[in-house]
């Protein structure tokens, strides 16, 4: 059977099935509908008979069809704030790729702190911190600044995939970029663009908004002992054969000399980051939106000729997510709204038999974290599993606040475990620096290592915030 076929059918066979099965008594036939449409647009999403976000607009169209949501409801998602928040910080990131602002800051770190190996890893870590700050597009940070200047750092050592000295420097790099990358995805409501879904689905079901600010600050105090952590882990049980990199500095001297002083651009780009990141984690001081302040970054990037219109027609990217954001948002807010949710939360909850909340959020948490070896995206992880595992837990007795931390910073952090985990795990793994077994074997021990800091230094840490 034809490859495509066999997705199809797929595809329409579990949104067929579960529409046929009786609904309960207290759902309506509409909502019925939009869940059995919902599930096939996740699971065309996840096997891809067509692009997702192709996947996702034929289920627009589909729920508009069946006169499960109104047509101007069904468009309703494109006109989200967050939506918007995401294409906006997309175009910025576009910016900082054609000025050369964020290659710059990776040679500035590699010339500071990379005369060994170690260093050589956490200075590109750090550049990738800073980016993580505002844009949200993790294959623009790693594929277009981050991993170009690792590679050429691992060449000048002689580390090749092609002639088996992968040992010497590029195992080790690549390793490290990827599960710090994934550390930093939960650091930031900007790391990747799969966040500003679990903010829109989180203010949905509750009454908590992750906003900007309040993301950072409760994920940075655990973020910083990851970073710390995780690495070493790496160095220690798979260390590179090269311990010394003198030579990654002067790289980075003359790859800095080459780029010459600091363009006009470059420094309207950097007072544009500053200004952004400044009036977002003070938004509480001056109440200004964060979408809006992103738009009137990509204002003045427009003014200034930074970035000309056509550069943001032509970052498909950016309007590829926008259609499957667009989407997915309606399509979440919907299902939200009907009583489907907390029927199923009610349920569970009944059968837990009053089991402690302690011991019913471990369990949610662990099964959230590890089943995304079943996913080959953040987005559709979310989508399938955040909400219902969030109100079963919230049934159960558990706070909250700390249910939304624990599963949103989760469900990034669970993106370390395999090699298709979410958009740049692809792109490291394809470079063949890293065997399957390794990437799986580090990703394993990551997640214990990750799991252990999020489950005590963060309830410290939250606790002390008041989230518990």
């Amino acid at each position: 059977m034809n490859n495509k076929l066999a997705k199809w059918l797929i595809t329409i066979g579990v949104g067929v099935v579960i529409y046929l099965i009786p609904a309960p008594e207290a759902v309506s036939r509409e909502a019925w509908t939009l869940f059995a449409i919902f599930i096939a647009t996740i699971v065309g999403s996840i096997v891809q008979p067509l692009p997702g976000s192709a996947m996702v607009l034929l289920g627009v169209v589909a729920l508009a069809l069946t006169k499960a949501v109104p047509i101007e409801k069904a468009l309703a998602g494109y006109a989200d704030k967050f939506v918007w928040l995401v294409l906006a910080a997309f175009f910025i990131s576009r910016a900082m790729i054609k000025t050369g602002l964020g290659h710059r800051i990776a040679l500035i770190f590699i010339r500071l702190i990379g005369r060994r190996t170690l260093g050589l890893g956490y200075s590109l870590v750090v550049t990738d911190f800073m980016l993580a700050s505002f844009v949200p597009s993790t294959g623009a940070r790693s594929g277009g600044i981050i991993l170009p200047i690792a590679r050429s750092v691992t060449e000048t050592y002689d580390s090749r995939p092609e002639d088996g000295t992968e040992g010497r420097l590029g195992t080790f790099l690549m390793t490290m970029l990827y599960q710090c990358e994934v550390i930093l995805c939960a650091t930031f409501l900007t790391g990747q663009a799969s966040n500003v879904i679990i903010r829109s689905l989180v203010v949905e079901n509750t009454s908590i908004d992750l906003n900007f600010s309040t993301w950072f600050i409760s994920a940075i105090v655990p973020s910083i002992c990851s970073l710390i952590a995780v690495p070493l882990m790496i160095y220690k049980l798979f260390p590179p054969e090269v311990k010394e990199t003198p030579n990654a500095v002067k790289f980075a001297h003359d790859e800095l000399e080459k780029l010459g002083p600091v363009t006009r651009a470059e420094q309207i780009l950097l007072v544009v980051f500053v200004g952004v990141v400044g009036l977002w984690i003070s938004a509480w001081a001056h109440g200004i939106d964060s979408t809006v302040i992103a738009l009137i970054g990509i204002g003045v990037l427009l003014v200034t000729n930074v970035l000309e219109w056509r550069d943001l027609m032509d970052e498909r990217n950016a309007w590829d997510v926008f259609i499957w954001y667009g989407g997915l948002v309606m399509m979440a807010g919907e299902l939200g709204r009907t009583n489907l949710p907390s029927l199923f939360a009610g349920t569970i909850a009944s059968a837990s038999g009053g089991l402690a909340w302690p011991v019913g959020l471990a369990i949610v948490a662990l099964v959230f974290f590890y089943a995304h070896y079943a996913f080959a995206s953040i987005t559709a992880h979310v989508m399938a599993m955040l909400v219902p595992f969030m109100l079963v837990t919230i049934a159960l007795g558990a706070p909250a606040g700390l249910t939304v931390l624990v599963l949103a910073y989760f469900a990034n952090l669970s993106a370390g475990l395999t090699h298709y985990g979410t958009t740049p795990a692809p792109v490291y793994f394809g470079l063949g620096y890293v065997t399957q077994r390794r990437w799986w074997t580090v990703g394993l021990i990551a997640s214990v290592i990750n799991i252990t800091i999020w489950s005590t230094v963060g309830l410290g840490w939250w606790k002390l915030l008041g989230w518990w």
